[in-house]
């Protein structure tokens, strides 16, 4: 065998090895997201926030999920995984629960406290 036969079979078997190690690297980082469930974040208003209107906007974001619900009632969200909906409050005393499904049967889910004053 060549010389540069031999490097060209050595560098085809490095470039094979890069690709593979590449794949299996992006692989493992997809898994990752999968195996740690679904998550969920409301971001406004704060938890025990005191408000002065009965409609108020509620948001936050999602990842690795298959189905979210606000009170039962399902939403959606855009691609980066942030949503909002609107709720119109009782007076005095109220909590909102956000919950998330992912495929695999896990959920999740965050409430908190308002009061319509």
């Amino acid at each position: 065998m060549t010389d540069r036969r031999r490097v060209r079979r050595t560098l085809a078997a490095w470039i094979a090895i890069a690709a593979v190690a590449l794949v299996a690297g992006y692989g493992a980082f997809r898994a990752k997201s999968l195996a740690e469930g679904p998550e969920i974040a409301i971001t406004s208003p704060i938890n025990g926030a005191v408000v002065h209107e009965a409609l108020v906007e509620v948001s936050g974001t999602a990842k690795n999920i298959s189905f979210l619900t606000l009170d039962g009632g399902k939403i959606f969200t855009d691609g980066e995984g942030a949503w909002k909906e609107r709720v119109i409050l009782s007076k005095g005393y109220n909590t909102v629960t956000v919950r998330a499904d992912d495929r695999f049967g896990r959920s999740v889910s965050r409430t908190i406290e308002i009061i319509y004053n």
